[in-house]
């Protein structure tokens, strides 16, 4: 068989399989089979990025999205009590609105993509096979190298929007408790218990419940 003619026949089998599990996400029931056909929608553009020769941003959306992030998803999903029925209680009332919107979001993109298609000019030879290196190697050494900079910056925006994100969400409360590690570890166990002995004392009947006792006989 020829290999293009296997690369196309693949990529129609990825792209039916990943457009069936996105699909899925938004029509199944159960929130678990949900996330779980994300991670096969994940999966199967992972493999479209392979037959297109960009081997690091499958392995990203495999390793982060698929490896960490819907794994976190399915955790969190699992522990939440979601109500189901809530959940799809207008799902079907707005069904003909949404194909509607998603119908006219297709066709505008097939239009901008045919417009930009005749405008669009030869981006050249691949740098990667020109190197004579995988797409991850050469990714690597330009990141690394040429772009190291630009890299640089982009960590540290990322940085600087995760502290303002914690900073944001960190509210002190004058009703919350908090615990202390230190003052749990000098804690002495003297300050907090105090043993008291005591003589074990037995009440004496009092003379109405000794008149009332049964078994006794009455004078």
């Amino acid at each position: 068989m020829n290999p293009q003619t296997l690369q196309l026949i693949c990529f129609y089998a990825f792209s039916f399989v990943a457009v069936v599990a996105a699909l899925s996400v938004i029509t199944l029931k159960n929130t678990v089979h949900a996330v779980l056909a994300l991670v096969l929608t994940f999966f199967s553009a992972a493999c479209l990025w392979i037959l297109l020769d960009a081997e690091f941003l499958a392995l990203a959306l495999v390793v982060v999205y698929v490896g960490a992030v819907m794994v976190l998803f399915l955790f969190v999903v699992m522990m939440l009590d979601i109500d189901l029925e809530k959940m799809h209680e207008g799902f079907v009332k707005f069904l003909p609105v949404g194909v509607i919107v998603a119908v006219v979001m297709l066709v505008e993109m097939v239009g901008l993509i045919g417009v930009r298609t005749m405008h669009a000019q030869g981006l050249g030879a691949n740098p990667a096979t020109a190197a004579g290196v995988s797409n991850t190697a050469w990714l690597g050494q330009a990141l690394y190298t040429k772009f190291l900079l630009p890299f640089e910056v982009a960590a540290l925006i990322l940085t600087v929007g995760l502290v303002a994100a914690v900073a944001l969400t960190l509210r002190e409360r004058s009703d919350a408790r908090y615990e202390s590690a230190s003052r749990q570890v000098r804690v002495n166990p003297r300050d907090r218990v105090r043993l008291v002995k005591m003589a074990a004392v037995r009440p004496e009947p009092s003379a109405a419940t000794s008149e009332n006792t049964p078994g006794e006989p009455q004078p």
